[in-house]
């Protein structure tokens, strides 16, 4: 549903891409009306529609990204004792400018995974969504997660990025903070409650984790048991933070529907991963660009060890047809950079088409949401025109000239031209 009343709009372009039948048609033409694509060229055009040329550019869904963290990160946001020192209101207002910096750089669809702040239960990721949808901000669609949910210590634990002392950012079950098999399920039913779409876990330790080694398994296998039983009932998948064979398996045994980063994962985990139809969102671009400078030591040494690693993983979860979502961990790289998902993708193994429907067919199968992430009749208005030939070379898709989220225009840089 468009989030004003717009006229409807005839788009034209050099080509567009089919990216299930993978093959460009030419030229590009499609009718958006009430916020949905209603003609696939060549179109009847009533009187009175909007006419956007758009020359020689490459149309193509709007982009989904399956991972950010839309409340932290930017520019500005440098210091480590940022979750000390930001109140809710303050980190909201972070997020709204994230969000309009992925939006114009071609994601019209993000799952937010996790909030990562002392807010009093509020979950400001649904508020966010809120606020996008009926037009108060710019910025993608929102699939929100609410708090994630994590074990005292455990790598989602906001107070464990900084190791802070004993009392520092006293968090409640509520905000995700939960230990045993009561507290977990209560944690879930309450970002549930409050309107939570998809439940994120911490199912093992991180490559920023002080407390132990990467993929060390965190919650026990009655925990996470208890945690996909009460999403599933609830009509929710679950993600998890999961990296290492041990915390892998008892995922999968719980029966998660979807693993983020899955570094460190074995042969035989990929495999059990693929006949399980499990997801995987490989956030493997921040091996390569993450900044670890503010990093102590122990973390960068631990980083230089894992990040080599996690990119074969992601290689052979490619070689061996896994379900692979785009997600980029943003702000591991920096918002309004997913796009250098797909050049990883890409360098790691993946064609140009298969990487950019990891971007749009796979997840919209994630979220569950059929009619995004294609140019086809009936489908929602998420178009974006690039510059370039995306399939000769994925490095097009961070050209980004025209974006268009539910039959609304929200950057066109050809209108001056």
């Amino acid at each position: 549903m468009a989030r004003r009343d717009t006229p409807p709009v005839h788009l034209v372009s050099a080509r567009m891409l089919d990216v299930a039948a993978g093959a460009y048609i030419e030229p590009g033409e499609l009718l958006v009306e009430g916020g949905r694509i209603t003609q696939v060229g060549p179109c009847d055009v009533p009187d009175g529609v909007v006419e956007v040329d758009l020359g020689d550019l490459t149309l193509l869904p709007g982009l989904m990204d399956m991972e950010v963290n839309l409340f932290l990160g930017g520019p500005d946001h440098r210091s480590p004792l940022i979750p000390v020192q930001e109140d809710p209101a303050v980190r909201t207002l972070r997020a709204v400018a994230n969000a309009k910096r992925t939006l114009r750089s071609g994601f019209t669809t993000v799952r937010n995974l996790g909030l990562f702040v002392q807010t009093g239960g509020v979950l400001l990721d649904v508020a966010l969504a809120k606020a996008i949808d009926l037009g108060w901000v710019d910025g993608p669609r929102v699939v929100p997660a609410g708090h994630a949910i994590a074990p005292t210590g455990g790598h989602l634990d906001p107070t464990m990025f900084q190791a802070f002392a004993p009392n520092v950012l006293p968090l409640t079950v509520e905000e995700g903070l939960a230990n045993g098999v009561d507290e977990v399920r209560k944690a879930v039913r309450y970002q549930v409650k409050y309107g939570a779409r998809v439940v994120k876990v911490c199912a093992s330790n991180g490559v920023m984790s002080h407390t132990g080694p990467a993929g060390a398994q965190q919650y026990s296998d009655d925990e996470l048991a208890a945690i996909v039983d009460e999403a599933h009932r609830a009509g929710r998948k679950v993600a998890a933070h999961c990296m290492g064979d041990t915390a892998l398996t008892a995922a999968l045994a719980a029966g998660i529907d979807c693993i983020e980063h899955g570094f460190l994962a074995s042969d035989e985990v990929l495999d059990q991963m693929k006949a399980a139809g499990t997801f995987l969102v490989a956030t493997t671009c921040l091996t390569d660009l993450m900044d670890l400078s503010q990093a102590g030591p122990e973390l960068q040494a631990k980083a230089a060890d894992t990040f080599p690693r996690a990119r074969a993983t992601t290689t052979r979860a490619i070689e061996k047809g896994l379900k692979i979502a785009l997600g980029t961990d943003a702000p591991a790289i920096p918002h309004g950079r997913n796009a250098k998902e797909l050049l990883a993708l890409v360098d790691r193994g993946m064609t140009p088409l298969k990487a950019l429907r990891a971007a749009t067919l796979v997840a919209a199968d994630l979220i569950d949401m059929p009619d995004l992430g294609q140019l086809a009749r009936g489908f929602h208005a998420d178009v974006i025109a690039v510059a370039g030939d995306p399939i000769a070379d994925i490095a097009a898709c961070e050209q980004v000239r025209f974006v268009m989220k539910a039959g609304e225009v929200f950057r066109d840089d050809t209108a001056d031209a």
